[in-house]
C-alpha cells in the first residue's frame, strides 16, 4: 500500500474527503517527527512506540579498499510494534 492508497482508505473509513485525509496524515506524521526530533518517544497503546536510538561514533572499513574510515555518531528513529498490532498481524 502506498500513500495514495492509504489516503483513499482513510477517507473512505472516516467518511471524509481525500484532501482532509491527506491533511490529517501530514499532521500525524509531522507531530511524530517533531516529537522524535526533541528526543521524546510517541507511544500509541496497542499499536506501537516510536522512539530514537543513539548510535555512537565508530571506526569502520571501506569494503572496496580496506581503508579505515570514521563513522560519525548519529540518532536514528525506531519503531517497536505493540501487542495489539502483533496479534492482528499473526
Amino acid at each position: 500500500m502506498n500513500k495514495e492508497q492509504l489516503l483513499e482508505a482513510m477517507a473512505q473509513k472516516a467518511s471524509i474527503t481525500k484532501k482532509q485525509a491527506g491533511e490529517a496524515l501530514d499532521a500525524f506524521l509531522g507531530s511524530i517527527t517533531d516529537t522524535l526530533r526533541k528526543g521524546k518517544a510517541v507511544a500509541l497503546t496497542g499499536f506501537g512506540t516510536f522512539q530514537t536510538s543513539r548510535h555512537a561514533a565508530r571506526e569502520g572499513r571501506n569494503p572496496a579498499t580496506g581503508e579505515k574510515i570514521n563513522i560519525p555518531a548519529t540518532t536514528v528513529p525506531k519503531f517497536r510494534a505493540g501487542k495489539g498490532l502483533k496479534d492482528a498481524v499473526k
